[in-house]
């Protein structure tokens, strides 16, 4: 961890930066889900589906970016390699191309995942008097409740 004097103990930092790098490896392990659903639905709902994916997507890229830098503004490294998002993420990789109404599913389990990461990593930044990763993180978790509702609700 590099010196930062912000008011947040070096360990607390730590803690909150491991919180917030799972959260980063979900949500760019779920942005290629999409991407890679975007690219190859199929189906009589393709036309809404590839637009709706293509919005997801195109949020998640810039929350990637968001959380990187919140990373690094505690002083710590983010993640940034294929391996290393494997290795923090909650969020399986999907091998093949599945229905479409399968993958409606797979994504709103993998922004449902996303929540849960957001509240464990919430409970470090509220602990620490950390508000600045606290807003971001609740954001985060308010936007993945919103999708993963809207997704099920096409079921």
């Amino acid at each position: 961890m590099e010196q930062v004097d912000i008011g947040i103990t070096a360990q607390d930092r730590e803690t909150i930066a491991e919180g917030l790098k799972r959260l980063l490896a979900d949500s760019y392990t779920l942005y290629l889900q999409t991407h890679n659903f975007h690219w190859n639905v199929t189906g009589p709902q393709f036309r809404e589906l590839h637009l709706m994916f293509e919005e997801h997507y195109t949020e998640l890229a810039t929350a990637v970016d968001e959380i990187a830098e919140r990373i690094r503004t505690l002083g710590a490294v983010a993640p940034g390699t294929y391996r290393q998002f494997a290795a923090l993420s909650a969020i399986k990789e999907v091998d093949d191309v599945p229905p479409a109404a399968e993958m409606v599913g797979i994504l709103t389990h993998g922004h449902e995942q996303v929540v849960k990461t957001c509240r464990d990593a919430l409970a470090a930044a509220q602990g620490a008097d950390d508000e600045s990763s606290a807003a971001l993180i609740s954001d985060r978790m308010r936007v993945h409740e919103k999708t993963a509702w809207m997704l099920r609700s096409m079921h």
